[in-house]
Parts: structure tokens; sequence; C-alpha cells
């Protein structure tokens, strides 16, 4: 492993110098994306086939004329400064294409996940009034099934084919003039939105997080400071490119730095024996991918086998890793997996970073420009050790990657938004060191026999365990301790379910954390439920045992 020097060097210094830099006016597009194509017109972007084996580049200046000639097609149906515009895109270069056409124009894309049904994409059209939708041959038929009940919708654009209603990507763009600049759209100021999320709904509908064209910008700290990013790195996210994640990982801050962005086009159930060779075959140099892909990849026999000579970083968000996976990645390929934490709300709030020690199973340290506290349902900041709610200061400064709002959202705008404070809705503790350690959703903590249990240090416990791929774990009702604690477990192959191993992997627990903490109940399941995302949803599982609860009282 080639050992690069990290970016920052001295956290405490680099937190105490930082300061925001966000001009008036601001265009990613323009601002990034052109402007490289004129200075280091180097490869931006290389998507990989499904199977692993082939790969198409796109460099800088292949990128400014391919989304000048979409804003313009764009341009020509009518969209102008604030229209939404609905993305859904496998990871394909068109999907950049769209993204960066929108932004030049400052209309409002909307990612969303491949995965996403039609009652998904009839909720998001109606919910943000989209005008235009953008999709591919494969996904059209979900489009076609909902788009009369969308009332605001008056253009469908087909990437990859021809249908009857559809207006043609390919057509469109061969008539398309690659001529456009600054002068030809309405300006964009750093305060005007910019893109809407959908947040993942782990416990209600998905809500609409604003984001604003500063938000490009403040993705630099989560690819300079916490990716550790340098303009020679080959980058790979594993992201859907609905998911927030490929903001994160394969967009903004990494064009920023002038990093070369690798994006991975499965097919698909997710075949980890493919990513571990296209690591080795275009030679990645930073890797981020969510828990469930890096405990898929470690089941994989003979993982030394493959070549990871030019791995230097390696990093894990979305759900918080468990230290049995960092140790067996570590072992196999040489490389620390650096967990990190944020929102679709916001850039990278939290990580562990290569200037400072990991601790395994701790979120690490709060990111420059983000002033990252635990406080109590008050506001009222708690001392170390104690569990409380993470929250982000926004008065006297607001960070610039902080969302807008939620669109359309008071309600949940007030919830959010208290004070000087704005609550993630997670919870955790700070150590003596000022590390964070993450507890779970406020709504997911366990509350038995008065202990409060957090579901990711059981689920962390019983992912040390050799017989398990992944658990979930939530709080059942119980007439005696108020709730306690219930473990749905996926199990590793050749391991079959039974009482005998029921009881060793409660033992298992009761060791490693607490034996308050055990799971008194374990039901063994194929398959955990999951957002579009990817997060374990384990509001559908209580859910569950409560309609189960009903059922037999009846």
């Amino acid at each position: 492993m080639k050992e690069v020097e990290p970016n920052v060097k001295n956290y405490e210094e680099f937190c105490k110098n930082f300061k925001w830099n966000i001009p008036e006016y601001y265009n990613f597009a323009f601002d990034e994306v052109d402007k490289k194509a004129e200075e280091n017109d180097k490869v931006a972007l290389i998507t990989v086939s499904s199977d692993g084996e082939e790969a198409t580049e796109h460099r800088f200046s292949d990128l400014r004329s391919l989304s000048n000639k979409f804003a313009n097609v764009l341009k020509k149906y009518g969209v102008k400064k604030g229209d939404r515009v609905f993305i859904m895109l496998p990871r394909m270069p068109e999907w950049y294409v769209a993204v960066l056409g929108c932004i030049k124009l400052s209309a409002i894309f909307m990612p969303t996940p491949t995965l996403s049904t039609a009652k998904d994409i009839e909720y998001r059209i109606n919910r943000a009034e989209a005008s235009v939708a953008i999709t591919s041959v494969e996904f059209a038929e979900r489009v076609d099934e909902i788009r009369e009940k969308c009332p605001s919708l008056k253009h469908c654009i087909l990437v990859g084919g021809e249908k009857e209603g559809w207006i043609s990507f390919e057509e469109e763009m061969k008539e398309a003039s690659d001529k456009l600049t600054k002068k030809d759209v309405e300006p964009s100021k750093a305060t005007d939105p910019l893109l809407i999320y959908f947040t993942s709904g782990t416990e209600s509908y998905p809500k609409m997080v604003l984001h604003t064209h500063s938000y490009p910008l403040a993705h630099w700290v989560t690819a300079y400071v916490v990716q550790d990013l340098k303009p020679e790195d080959k980058i790979w996210v594993m992201a859907d490119t609905g998911w927030a994640k490929t903001a994160w990982g394969k967009l903004f801050g990494q064009w920023i730095i002038g990093a070369t962005v690798l994006q991975w086009n499965a097919k698909g159930k997710f075949k980890p024996e493919i990513a571990l060779k296209i690591i080795e075959k275009y030679g990645v140099t930073v890797f981020c991918a969510p828990p469930t892909a890096y405990r898929m990849m470690i089941q994989v026999k003979d993982l030394k086998k493959y070549d990871f000579s030019r791995l230097r970083h390696c990093l894990s968000a979305g759900e918080p890793l468990n230290p049995e996976v960092i140790k067996v990645w570590k072992e196999a390929t040489g490389v620390e997996i650096y967990d990190y934490y944020g929102q679709t709300e916001t850039v990278a709030l939290v990580g562990n970073l290569r200037c400072l020690p990991v601790k395994p199973g701790s979120m690490g340290k709060p990111t420059p420009g983000h002033y990252v506290a635990l406080v109590d349902d008050d506001g009222n900041e708690l001392p170390p050790n104690e569990e409380g709610h993470i929250a982000v200061k926004i008065k006297p400064e607001r960070p610039p990657g902080l969302m807008k709002e939620y669109w359309k959202n008071p309600e949940e705008n007030e919830r959010a938004f208290r004070g000087e404070w704005y609550f993630t809705g997670d919870r955790a503790y700070k150590d003596e060191d000022g590390y964070l350690w993450f507890v779970g959703r406020a709504d997911d903590v366990i509350k038995s026999s008065g202990y409060r249990i957090g579901p990711f240090e059981v689920e962390s416990a019983l992912q040390e365990h050799p017989a398990v791929v992944e658990s979930a774990v939530i709080g059942v009702p119980d007439p005696i301790r108020g709730n306690v604690v219930k473990a749905f477990v996926v199990l590793a192959d050749g391991y079959e379910p039974s009482e005998e191993l029921t009881k060793e992997l409660q033992e298992h627990v009761k060791r490693v954390t607490a034996p308050y903490k055990y799971p008194r109940i374990i039901e063994y399941v194929k398959e955990l439920p999951k957002t579009l995302s990817g997060k374990i949803r384990r509001s559908e599982l209580r859910k569950r045992e409560l309609e189960k609860l009903k059922a037999t009282k009846a």
C-alpha cells in the first residue's frame, strides 16, 4: 500500500483556522467542471460495465460539452430557473450530463433511486410539482403507469431508446448546440435552491430536503478532510445515483478537488467478487462502501488474493460500521476503514480522519466548520459520556452544507430547527477525548427495565460472531420490562437456525456488551427490510411486531 501524507496534519489547528468562504454567486457546473476543462482537462469520470470488464471515460471537456447540449435541450422545452426536474437513471454517464445541465440552468434536480416503484415516483413528482421526468428505457413503464396522475408533469425524456409520447434524449442531443455560457442563463446565487433529495424514510414518508447552490462548496470538507482526496486520486464510492451518497462521493467535492470519479453500472444482486476485481483492475486509490457491502466482501473466500497495492484509503458511511468488519478488512487489505457520519440534510459532520488515531466503532470527531454537540431535549450541552441528541450549531453562522429546509413541511422544520441548534434525530455520546459514539436514531433507542439500549451496540456484538452476516435489533413490548431486545439475524453460509445457536449468540452478546443488553428473542430471517438507500428499516420490523401482537390479542 502506498503511504501518502494526509491533507490535514493537525486537526485542532486546522479546525481553529477554518473559515467558510462562500461567494454571493456560484454555479458548480460552470465554476468547477467547465473551469477544469480549461485548466486541467483530465479524465473526470470512468463508468465500468456491469461485469467489470469494460470502461468508458469522460474528460472534463466532454462533460462541459454534453452538459451544455442538455441544458439547451431543457431550454428548448421551456425549463427555467427553479423548475423541478425528476431524474431516475442508473450509474451511467447520462446521469451526470442531466444533472450538470440542470445545474447550469439553475433548474432544481431531484435524484431518485432506481429501485423506486411507480408509487414512489408519483409521490415525488407530485410533492415537488416536477415539470420534467428523465429516465431510461428499463424504468419508463413505471413513469407511464402514473403519468396521468401527475398534473405538473409536462415532458418525459427517455435515455437509451424511443417510446411513443417520450422525448428521445439521443435525438435531441444530436441537434442541440454545445455552446452555453453564464450570459445565456439566469445567474445562480449561492443561496438559490439547487436540488431536492427525499429522505430515506426509515421512520415516515420521505421528506423533501432542499439544498442550495452552496451545498457543493461545503462538500469540499467531505472530500478534502474526510476522504483525504487529492487531484491524482481515483475514487470509487459505491452508491445509487438517487442517494445523497453520490453527492458526497461521486460529484461535488471530488471534482472541486479535481480527482477522477469511478462508477460501476452494476445490474441485479450485488456481486462482491466483481467489486473486488474492479478495485484491483482499475487501480482505485480511495474506496467507500456502505456497511452491507463490506459485510458481503469480507465473506469472499481468498480475499487476500486480490491486488490492493494502489488502495490507500477506505471509508464507510450511511450507517455505523461494526468494529469486527473493520478488523477483518484490514487483515486482508492492509487498509483501515474510516467511518464517518452525516445525513441527506448535511455534508460530512463527524469523521475518523487520517490525522487522528482511530477508535474502532467510533464516529470520530466533528469536521471543520461544524460545531457538533450532544444536547438534551432543551438544547443544553451535555458533559462527556452522557447520551444525548446529535445537534449542529446554526447560530451565529449557519453551515452552508446544511439544507435550507424541509420543503413544504413546517412541522418537520420546527422539530429539526430549535433555538441555535439543528437536531439530527440521531443519538450518541462523546468520550473524554471528544470522539462521538453512535447510539441510534432517537426513535430506535430501546427502553427496557429502566435501561436505555442502543440497537447499534447489540448489532455490533452480534456481528463479531462468525454465524452472523447482519442483524437488526428493536424493542418489543413486554408486560414486565416494558420492552425487551429482539434481534433479527441473517445467517452466514454453513449455519442453520437452532436453539443451540440462539443460546450461543445470546451468551456472546452478554460477554461482549452487558448482561442486560442481550437479545431475549432471536428470529432468523433471509433478509432485512431496507430503505431505497440501503438503511435498515427498524420501523418496519417494529410495525410487524405490533401487528403480530394485535393478532394474538384479537
